[in-house]
């Protein structure tokens, strides 16, 4: 049994509410499928955190605050350099600074484990594809990526949870009972978002990964907390703590 978490951002009080739950189940093997940094106010706490991970892939924030930001809309970009700032920010030992950024460089692309698949975007383009609840009406982009997919592929980067099956289903949480239980059939879990959710519903949201099921998690948290961090951060834009309130 292991615990898959995605899409951190930066929400250290997100982050530490979903851990201390896992631990709570007694789980301590954990995958994590990258941005975990980008948007929030504390990347440095969250990279020291997620380091202890089992599996951590490369998101595209992560990616962005080690090169030039590609395809940023301008708040993203703006908080990517802010990100970058405080990674290189003096505040701890010269070997801290340097181990951050060893771990980010050292992220891979994408985990295989047998008959499963660990990405950020999509089995086809791990990094920064996305995989959209709609793409499910789109038959050459869902054919395409199941053929890349052995059995099973758990991904994030939309922060919308969900299930998606070979014959172009698209089920929620809600919809799936919270449960989904493995069948013939391939299919792709986005186990949603740690830091910032998007389905609006506030609460961080990852996955518990079993040999013949997985189950949604939702975890309670403050999202003020966060939100007032970044309302006294010039360079990060009101909207993103807004929409962590928001769960959008």
């Amino acid at each position: 049994m292991r615990a898959v978490i995605s899409d951190i951002h930066g929400n250290l009080e997100a982050l530490e509410a979903v851990l201390n739950d896992i631990r709570s189940q007694g789980i301590t093997e954990i995958y994590c499928l990258g941005d975990v940094i980008g948007y929030g106010p504390n990347p440095r706490e969250c990279i020291d955190l997620v380091m202890k991970c089992k599996v951590v892939i490369l998101g595209n924030h992560d990616q962005g605050a080690m090169f030039d930001p590609d395809g940023f809309n301008p708040p993203a970009e703006r908080a990517i350099f802010w990100t970058r700032d405080q990674l290189e920010k003096p505040g701890g030992e010269r070997g801290q600074i340097d181990r951050r950024w060893d771990f980010l460089g050292a992220l891979p692309r994408m985990h295989r484990d047998a008959r499963w698949l660990y990405v950020h975007g999509s089995a086809r383009n791990p990094v920064n594809e996305y995989v959209f609840p709609e793409d499910i009406y789109n038959q050459k982009k869902i054919e395409k990526l199941f053929s890349m997919v052995d059995f099973g592929c758990f991904q994030g980067h939309t922060h919308v949870p969900g299930v998606f099956t070979e014959s172009r289903n698209f089920m929620t949480p809600d919809e799936t009972g919270y449960s989904y239980k493995f069948e013939q059939q391939k299919f792709m879990c986005n186990v949603g978002s740690v830091g910032q959710p998007r389905d609006g519903d506030p609460r961080p949201c990852y996955v518990i990964q079993e040999p013949t099921q997985l189950t949604f998690r939702r975890v309670e948290y403050d999202p003020t907390i966060t939100a007032e961090k970044i309302y006294n951060i010039p360079d990060l834009d009101d909207f993103l703590g807004d929409r962590i309130k928001q769960g959008r």
